[in-house]
């Protein structure tokens, strides 16, 4: 189903957010009308950061205003008469916002695709098993926006009490100055005979008292509005606090908490649009009642009154200040790891020092060459980026290693710094956050253990820990959590790790041979057992097939299926090797069937030829088990036919063949050397290239009774 019909089923907050992605920028009625063109688009081809890539923005712009002006002219009738008119209106807006800035409608319509997106699969989860997390989540964004509400409210209304207050006070001061002008015509009256001071003294000491006393009673007025403002601002500034503590304490920090496992391979991150609109309300929230604070310290320099209010709005203004430094340090984050303005490598201890606000002296642990960037504001998202094109490590600096720890054991992080100001240079804040740890490498070799240390890192960190402790050992069902992420996300399949496969890799793990799943939920594994080379080794292996079964396994499997039926598993002996297992015939006794195993092939194997094309050579190998044709699974894998003979030159093809007539010989190897085993390897599987020119020693001896006996079944 196209995403717009999806987007349209929309309901409550998701239909709402979906709505605010459109206005002037990029009209709702243009998605509409546009919908297939649109998602027909190839927009993720375009590098928003290449400036050379502009020529395609423009052409699709182009492209989009002629579909808009084609779309216009194929209306007809009254009602389409007014659509005519305003679709025109339209594709002369676009090309007028975006023509000098065709990147930004790139920009735009990406970012309104991928929310769409994001939103119907969050609508399509929630009728999954997972339904009642999303009805939670739901809930808990029903109860930030009407905490939201409430502060709007309560922010209106002590706009509205402000302002009466400075009526008021505006007010008070005009009789207070009229009460100088009666109190000068008194004193003036010094200079008038007795008798005309007499005649007119009375009624101005009169109306001296009449103003004196509403001033007396206005001044507890005007300070019982003061208080009573400053109480709804404490009010205000409480909630802000908690709603602030709920977006960035818990949402954020959640957020955060998917990133990490999202390095895992666990499901995306999500984009900061919920949250940036939350912090953004927070922001202009916090902001309005900053200036409310400042505007009502100003009535009170403008006109002094003696009593508590001066302290509370110190008070006010300190918790103010406090509350928008911890949104703008705190929202300083990393979206995509790692960059933002300008980067420094520290180590783990310098970390520690940093969020612990201890003097560091601006140290570093190495030298990043290409370290600083300039942010650029996105107008259509909203956004400011800042992206390092050429940012390298020049120089690492090591610490001393803890006993056996060893270099793909240390962490280091990128730290990222700005500096602005806020409201007119009013606060000048210096922000700074860290990424996700990193391990810095010399050498292939050090990038499994390495991968570990990020895998352990980023699976078992709790949120908000010091940098950068994890626990040293979990339990078993937790790692294997871990890895399935991890094996999901690199073969790209929803298809996780079965429990057979996991106890595959729990028998490998603690070197036991039990079946049973049960005996190893309550088992641990440290780190340390983790990152040995040997269990690395078996982890990796989830990387590239799923094949965790041994040899006896394998046999067991493939004695029930019928000849020519093959699997591939891991090696036990070759890191990463996969080998080829099948039953057939055994040559050595009518009747009776065995399992061959194949020497493990190695990437190296692979980029010679692939592991699609070796299948398809071996013509013994008939069905992927368990009953599978082998070209229905792999045809779509195979190398095309070489094509017709070019300038006269035809061009060579290697292909694997492995003679039956070969496996009958090393048998009769084995026999003439007394040995039981003497051409397989270390797992008991068929070594081909080591054995080869005894072979063919013995097939010049042997030629005619293995060529009678074999006769038209090679491969």
């Amino acid at each position: 189903m196209a995403v717009w019909i999806q987007a349209q089923q929309l309901q409550g907050d998701a239909l709402h957010q979906m709505q605010s992605l459109y206005g002037q920028h990029f009209p709702i009625e243009v998605r509409h009308y546009l919908s297939q063109w649109l998602e027909s688009q190839l927009w993720d081809a375009i590098d928003l950061e290449n400036p050379q890539e502009e020529f395609k923005a423009k052409r699709l712009l182009d492209s989009l205003i002629l579909e808009l002006q084609n779309k216009a002219e194929h209306q007809v009738g009254e009602d389409g008469f007014l659509l005519k008119i305003k679709l025109g209106h339209y594709a002369n807006q676009l090309k007028s916002t975006y023509d000098r800035c065709p990147l930004e409608l790139v920009r735009c319509i990406k970012h309104i695709l991928y929310t769409e997106q994001r939103l119907i699969r969050e609508a399509t989860n929630s009728s999954s098993p997972v339904g009642g997390m999303m009805d939670s989540m739901s809930q808990k964004y029903q109860q930030i926006n009407q905490a939201f509400e409430e502060l709007r409210l309560l922010t209106q209304d002590t706009e509205n009490d402000l302002r009466k207050l400075q009526h008021n006070q505006e007010y008070f001061i005009i009789q207070y100055q009229e009460s100088l002008r009666i109190q000068a015509q008194l004193t003036s009256l010094a200079t008038l005979p007795p008798a005309d001071r007499q005649l007119r003294e009375p009624a101005l000491l009169s109306k001296r008292a009449t103003v004196e006393a509403w001033l007396t009673r206005e001044a507890n007025t005007l300070q019982k509005y003061r208080l009573d403002l400053a109480e709804k601002h404490q009010k205000t500034l409480q909630l802000l606090r908690k709603q602030q503590t709920v977006i960035l304490d818990d949402e954020l920090i959640q957020w955060k908490r998917r990133q990490q496992l999202a390095g895992n391979g666990g499901p995306p991150e999500g984009g900061l649009d919920i949250l940036q609109s939350w912090c953004e309300k927070l922001a202009e929230t916090i902001w309005q009642n900053r200036q409310q604070i400042r505007r009502a310290e100003h009535l009170r320099q403008q006109l002094p009154i003696p009593g508590p209010i001066e302290e509370l709005l110190n008070e006010l203004n300190s918790t103010i200040t406090d509350i928008i430094s911890a949104l703008v340090t705190s929202t300083f984050i990393i979206e995509k790891q790692p960059p933002q303005v300008k980067a420094t490598i520290i180590s783990e201890q310098q970390a520690k020092a940093l969020l612990k606000n201890e003097n560091t002296r601006n140290e570093s642990s190495g030298e990043i060459l290409n370290n600083n960037c300039v942010m650029e504001y996105h107008q259509t998202t909203g956004t400011l980026s800042a992206h390092f094109r050429n940012m390298s490590l020049k120089r690492i600096k090591r610490s001393d290693r803890r006993g056996a720890e060893s270099v793909t054991e240390e962490k280091f992080t990128i730290l990222f710094e700005s500096q602005f100001s806020v409201g007119s240079n009013e606060l000048v804040f210096q922000v700074k956050t860290l990424s996700l740890p990193v391990v810095v490498i010399v050498h292939g070799s050090q990038d499994n253990n390495a991968t570990a240390t990020v895998l352990w890192d980023n699976a078992f960190a709790e949120a908000g820990r010091v940098p950068f402790l994890v626990p040293d050992k979990v339990l078993w069902p937790q790692l294997c959590e871990a890895i399935n992420m991890k094996y999901k996300a690199e073969v790209q399949s929803n298809r996780g790790l079965s429990e057979e496969n996991l106890v595959f890799l729990a028998q490998k793990a603690f070197s036991s041979t039990s079946n049973n799943p049960d005996d190893y939920r309550s088992m641990t594994m440290t780190w340390s057992q983790f990152n040995r080379p040997h269990s690395i080794k078996h982890f990796n292996h989830i990387l590239a097939i799923l094949g965790f079964v041994n040899k006896q396994q394998a046999q067991d499997m493939l004695m029930s299926k019928p000849n020519g039926t093959f699997l591939l598993r891991f090696s036990d002996s070759e890191i990463g090797g996969i080998t080829i297992a099948w039953v057939a015939e055994n040559p050595n006794k009518a009747g009776e069937r065995m399992v061959w195993n194949l020497m493990p092939y190695t990437t190296k194997d692979f980029s010679i030829r692939s592991l699609a094309d070796r299948i398809s050579d071996l013509n013994h190998l008939l069905f992927l088990y368990p009953d599978r044709a082998k070209d229905e699974v792999f045809s779509k894998y195979y190398t095309p036919p070489l094509s017709k003979a070019v300038d006269g030159y035809v061009k060579p093809q290697i292909k694997q063949v492995l003679s039956h007539r070969l496996c009958v010989l090393l048998v009769v190897v084995s026999v003439l050397c007394g040995r039981s085993d003497p051409v397989l390897d270390g797992d008991g599987d068929f070594d081909l290239d080591d054995t080869m020119d005894v072979a063919r020693h013995v097939e010049e001896l042997l030629r005619r009774p293995v060529e009678s006996q074999w006769g038209g079944q090679q491969s």
